[in-house]
């Protein structure tokens, strides 16, 4: 297993996609949610939730997560290069497990940078929108419970998606097929959900879509009005990475390359 992580963290090093692809995962996050936070005003009809809000970029840089983990499968094989790794990597489960782990780790850093970045432009910004302290809304903290439980949700939701990505990309191997079913199902299903009259099959798709009941995990107010709690809709998301790795795992074990 260490050969494996060895040969993956060189692969994702020595090239430039991958640094491009985390610098604008940290780019797209912070910039939608500063234009968020400074766009957004708190009024006499309610002022919303501010941590939600600051973290609304993680909506648009899951995006950048999607592409750079699709790439880490099925660039190799839209190149060759599988044949060599498995080549010299004969245990395939291996393979796909360092590759997680390595997608894992690096994803995980720039989530924490974005996030970071976005609370900070929450907190800079927000107040110019009439959220502050005389109203009820204290600068953004890190201390605040909820907020932390928001950030590293988010954090994790990202490294999540990552692994969804991967899974579908090691079962389909076309880095556009893999990467538009990924996006298909992330930004899709909200939408569908709120076409479809019924309240009751609205909720339902809101709690098994796996960015409606992921992101969950950014709410810090009206939690008792989400249609999935903030851990239980991450473990939704949890449970969509799961079993794609699951099927990735087995579809690479059997199948010729």
């Amino acid at each position: 297993m260490r050969q494996a992580l060895r040969a993956e963290w060189t692969k994702t090093r020595t090239v430039t996609g991958p640094l491009r692809l985390l610098l604008g995962t940290v780019a797209a996050t912070v910039a939608l949610s500063a234009g968020a936070a400074s766009a957004v005003t708190c009024g006499s009809a309610g002022c919303g939730d501010m941590t939600r809000l600051s973290l609304t970029g993680v909506q648009l840089g899951q995006a950048l997560v999607v592409i750079l983990a699709v790439l880490v499968v099925a660039g190799e094989y839209g190149t060759g290069m599988i044949r060599t790794t498995l080549t010299a990597m004969p245990r395939r489960t291996t393979v796909l497990a360092a590759k997680a782990v390595t997608l894992t780790g690096i994803v995980a850093a720039a989530g924490a940078v974005a996030v970071l970045g976005s609370l900070a432009a929450g907190r800079l910004l927000l107040p110019g929108g009439a959220f502050t302290t005389t109203r009820g809304h204290p600068p953004l903290s890190l201390t605040d419970g909820p907020t932390l439980r928001a950030a590293l949700g988010s954090i994790l939701y990202l490294a999540l998606i990552a692994l969804l990505s991967l899974g579908i990309a090691t079962v389909v191997r076309d880095a556009a097929a893999s990467a538009g079913t990924v996006l298909g199902l992330l930004y899709l299903v909200p939408v569908l959900s709120r076409m479809i009259g019924s309240p009751h099959w609205q909720r339902l798709l809101q709690r098994i879509g796996p960015m409606s009941a992921g992101l969950a995990v950014q709410a810090t107010t009206d939690i008792h009005s989400l249609p999935i709690g903030p851990w239980a809709g991450l473990g939704v998301t949890a449970g969509w990475a799961a079993a794609t790795l699951l099927a990735g795992g087995l579809v690479l074990r059997i199948r010729d390359v």
